[in-house]
């Protein structure tokens, strides 16, 4: 592959992860208002598990699919510097292995962090 098709396939990988984290965020914002106007404070408890459930589903789909895309563009960073006469934007590209490591790491950890504030927000 040529060096405009890697960066290509690099910019895919980013509007991947941005794009994963759309489902997630809605559901948050649901989570949110609900919990802001009191209701859930009058739920049911099915209704409870449910909210908690969709959240996780939602945040366990979209951590996967992020996920993915980071393994693969660490694989696209391996071709990238692999490539002859790299441009600027290439090279530094190519210096991402250990952004992309911090942010699956970042991934991880503000999900299982948000959703035990969902838990927390929910059973409250």
């Amino acid at each position: 592959m040529n060096e405009k098709a890697l960066l290509e396939l690099w910019n895919q990988k980013r509007s991947q992860i941005i794009t994963a984290q759309m489902a997630p965020t809605l559901v948050l914002i649901a989570v949110l208002v609900v919990s802001a106007l009191g209701y859930f404070a009058e739920a049911s408890d099915s209704a409870k598990v449910l909210a908690i459930g969709v959240a996780a589903a939602t945040g366990i789909l979209a951590v996967i699919s992020q996920y993915a895309a980071i393994r693969e563009a660490k694989a696209l960073i391996a071709d990238i510097n692999k490539v002859d006469k790299p441009s600027a934007l290439a090279k530094k590209i190519g210096e991402s292995d250990v952004f992309l490591a911090l942010t699956a790491i970042a991934i991880v950890a503000l999900s299982l962090a948000i959703f035990g504030l969902v838990i927390w927000t929910v059973l409250a």
